[in-house]
Formats: C-alpha cells, structure tokens, sequence
C-alpha cells in the first residue's frame, strides 16, 4: 500500500484524517499562495491545493510509492477572497461584513502520486446570524482568529456565530471528508484502517 503524506501542518486537517482512519505523515514544502490575474476563487483554491501537493511530492523524491494530499480552503464574500487578518481593525472589518450574512466556503482537495494526479473543490454556504461590536472584539481578543481564513474557525468559539450551513461541515473546517475519502479509494488508500492511527511529523514546516 502507498504511504499518504499530508502537506500541511494544520492540526485539523490531520484530526481530520485521522477521524475516517487512515495513517499519513506530514510533509509540507513551501510555495507562493498569491493569487493569478483574473484568477476565481475556485480556479485559486484547486491550484494551490494541486500546488501544495506536487510541492510535497517534489521534496519527497526519494521516497517511492509516496502519494501526497493538499488542501487549500478559502472564504468568499461578494466574489473575494478574505484571507488571514492583519491584526485586530481588519478582523473587525471582515466579521463585521460577515455579520448577518452568508458566505462561501471554498476548500480544494488534491492527491498526486509519481503516476497522476486528482482534485475535487467543495463549496459550502456559511450563514452568520448578526454580531455585534462587543462580542467581535471578544473574539479576537480570545486569539482564535489570528491564523484564520476568513478571521474565524467553525470547529471553534467562532460556532456560536453560524445560523445556518449549507454542505459539508469539514470542508469548512478544513477537508471535505466525503470528497477526500472518494479521491484516496482512487490511489488504493483505504479509510477506517483497523491498525491503530498515528500522525508524525518528518520535516517542512507549517
């Protein structure tokens, strides 16, 4: 059987994995995360989960029949993509435009092996009941959102904020399970392994 290496360090892509059973290592290389000219959020999130992945194949050369798995999730208002926050004015402005709202939740998926490669996009729709000055100040004082897509985390603090969710709950989080499940059966990667699950960590970073 192959062995999966995850290209990323985000913790919950690796919980996440190792809820449907299947045992990885982690092994990201870095890559540019800027987007293209003209580029859609889709077409953006799909090459840089692709991109993720071939980064981490490409490092991994010396090892055979390693397939490797990236991910690249983005949150889209009004056709733009809101990143992480710079610091606490632009969390503000970014869950303020979130209050009350729905968004999109865009998170790509992609395996490659020496032989092939293959991705799926998920899209999700996140409505936010309204929020007010006091508890978005709350928040990001609580730190949560600092490293976060869209200044929040759903698995966290920040799941008292969601009204209402439209699709898959762990793409919001981070990995569409059902579309990661179907892409790994492709590449003889069995989930709900009955040997215990272990995740470790090889080298890269982050």
């Amino acid at each position: 059987m192959a062995t999966l290496y995850l290209a990323s360090g985000s913790p919950r892509r690796r919980e996440l994995l190792t809820q449907i059973g299947v045992p990885f290592l982690t092994h990201s290389a870095p890559i540019d995360e800027g987007s293209l000219p003209g580029e859609s959020p889709v077409a953006y999130v799909e090459r840089l989960a692709c991109a993720k992945a071939q980064a981490g194949l490409d490092a991994l050369a010396a090892i055979q029949g390693a397939v490797v798995l990236g991910a690249d999730t983005a949150v889209v208002l009004d056709g733009r993509i809101l990143g992480k926050p710079a610091d606490g004015d632009e969390a503000l402005a970014t869950l303020t435009a979130l209050s009350g709202r729905c968004h999109e939740v865009l998170t790509a998926v992609a395996l490659v092996s020496r032989e092939r490669m293959a991705s799926r996009v998920v899209s999700s729709q996140v409505t936010f009941r309204p929020l007010s000055r006091a508890e978005i100040e709350a928040y990001w004082a609580s730190g949560e959102p600092q490293d976060k897509a869209g200044c929040y985390g759903i698995q966290g603090l920040a799941a008292v904020f969601v009204s209402q969710l439209q699709g898959s709950y762990s793409a919001v989080v981070g990995l569409p399970l059902c579309e990661t499940a179907a892409l790994l059966k492709e590449f003889a990667i069995p989930c709900w392994q009955l040997r215990p699950v272990h995740s470790q960590e090889v080298t890269g970073r982050g």
